[in-house]
């Protein structure tokens, strides 16, 4: 039995990766977004969000369901192999079909004409993504390894790009680097499989018997493919590439937020796995309690800190030409605690306890109300029209799930202070509002508050003895003291 690694530990590390995945296109696009502008960035844009919905059919499913797979199979290397071998089979063959599909569709569809090059180098990602088998490391929770060969992989792709993006036409040459960058720990992984599972067959194959789990992920990828990249596609082919441009800007804090809020659950997935595997349903249920309360207490005050200084992040990260992205960033800001939510709910307990199917149900329903919101906003609201489509799936999908799991709700929601977490905004909100009021450099603004609001919100959550900001505040003095000695 391989030993399991501190479920906090795999936390801050799955924290960094995040981090890393969301900031590097936040820092290459401070500096991508003033040379190539909205248009440039819209054509970077809307090729990725295309390469997305190829990339979604490639995997069918295979890097939700790998995760739970691998995390059942880590006990057994004979198994595990064979779970892996199975699985890399699967997506090899579905590359085949779609890289054919992809090709057919450069050359008939003549919206798909003009940049052929860039869609091309960025369809690359499509094959080293499935050699990757991602989905192997975080089922055996090797979370510090993932982090250490993201961060390298990241800092060496953001070098390039600093070097070799120097004009508007360059936009080629980023859709390149941002693939090298997602893509390249992909060769890293295939290279050090075999620390884990063995390369040559170990016989006793059957792909059949991962088709039905596989296929019932696929449909879950499709629907959430649909109501996250379906606005990006719809604003290009309604609008403009420039309002794709737009809109893009007002979703970067969005992403970067939402994959720390979502970096605990997904963690927690492969131990939730193993525990529900084993029958220990106290342990599984005490972790889902814990990673909501995490939830709400981040949630809520990245919420109202990016509510209240949209404008000076957008100034920040964009420029001033994206100055109409302030109010589609404003719209989207409640989605962090939709998302994190049905990310816990979904990914963490429904996904482990073989309900799957429900998480389905529910992220079919918010890419309808997107696909039809969408079609009625977007010609006349543009990028704001976007993001109330993209709020009003994420609602749809939250309510849906707790509707399925209406037994459980009461209990993992339990405990939860949300009096606190909500008195403990209003200090921070007074504290840092009226530096909204000045016009100093959108840095300076943005440190400052960030310091007053996050500080009074902290303060105030220990003063009110919040257990879990205890909790956080003791491991961090445990940490300093740690690092102090060492």
């Amino acid at each position: 039995m391989r030993k399991q690694i501190s479920i906090k530990k795999n936390f801050i590390m799955n924290v960094l990766v995040s981090l890393s995945n969301a900031l590097f296109p936040v820092v290459t696009y401070l500096y991508a977004a003033r040379i190539l502008l909205p248009k440039g960035m819209g054509k970077f844009t809307f090729a990725a969000s295309l390469i997305a919905w190829f990339s979604m059919f490639a995997q069918l499913g295979i890097p939700e369901y790998g995760v739970r797979a691998a995390a059942k199979a880590r006990d057994s290397r004979e198994e595990l192999t064979r779970t892996a071998h199975e699985l890399l089979m699967i997506n090899l063959i579905m590359n085949a079909a779609v890289y054919l599909v992809f090709f057919l569709a450069l050359s008939a569809v003549p919206r798909l004409q003009g940049e052929k090059k860039l869609y091309i180098l960025m369809s690359v990602s499509i094959l080293l993504t499935s050699l990757g088998m991602e989905w192997l490391y975080k089922g055996l929770e090797q979370y510090a390894y993932i982090a250490v060969r993201t961060l390298i992989c990241k800092v060496i792709a953001l070098a390039l790009v600093f070097l070799l993006v120097k004009e508007e036409s360059d936009y080629v040459v980023y859709g390149a680097l941002s693939v090298a960058a997602a893509s390249a720990s992909s060769v890293v992984n295939l290279v050090f499989a075999r620390k884990y599972i063995g390369f040559r067959p170990v016989g006793g194959y059957s792909l059949l018997r991962h088709m039905k789990p596989v296929l019932v992920f696929f449909a879950m990828a499709c629907a959430t493919t649909v109501y996250t990249n379906l606005d990006v596609l719809m604003l290009g082919f309604m609008r403009s590439e420039a309002d794709v441009g737009i809109y893009n800007a007002s979703v970067r804090v969005k992403s970067l937020l939402v994959g720390v809020i979502t970096s605990l659950g997904t963690v927690m997935l492969p131990r939730a796995s193993y525990y529900v595997h084993y029958g220990r349903m106290d342990d599984f249920l005490r972790m889902s309690r814990k990673a909501l309360r995490f939830v709400f207490l981040a949630a809520l005050p990245c919420m109202a800190f990016f509510l209240i200084f949209a404008g000076p992040t957008i100034l920040l990260l964009s420029g001033p030409e994206f100055l109409p992205a302030v109010a589609p960033m404003r719209m989207l800001m409640p989605t962090l605690l939709l998302i994190g939510c049905t990310n816990i709910l979904g990914i963490e307990i429904m996904v482990p306890t073989d309900r799957e199917r429900c998480v389905l149900y529910s992220v079919a329903a918010g890419a309808l109300v997107d696909l039809i919101l969408n079609a009625l906003l977007i010609p006349a609201y543009s990028a704001v029209g976007a993001a109330v489509g993209t709020l009003a799936a994420e609602a749809a999908v939250l309510l849906m799930q707790l509707w399925f799991l209406r037994k459980e709700a009461q209990q993992v929601f339990s405990g939860i202070p949300y009096g606190k977490m909500l008195l403990a905004l209003l200090p921070a909100a007074l504290c840092s509002f009226w530096l909204t009021l000045l016009r100093w450099h959108a840095v300076v603004i943005l440190a400052l508050a960030a310091a007053l609001f996050f500080g009074a919100y902290g303060g105030a959550l220990l003063l009110m003895r919040e257990p879990l900001a205890l909790e956080v505040a003791a491991w961090m003095k445990n940490m300093l003291r740690k690092w102090k000695k060492n």
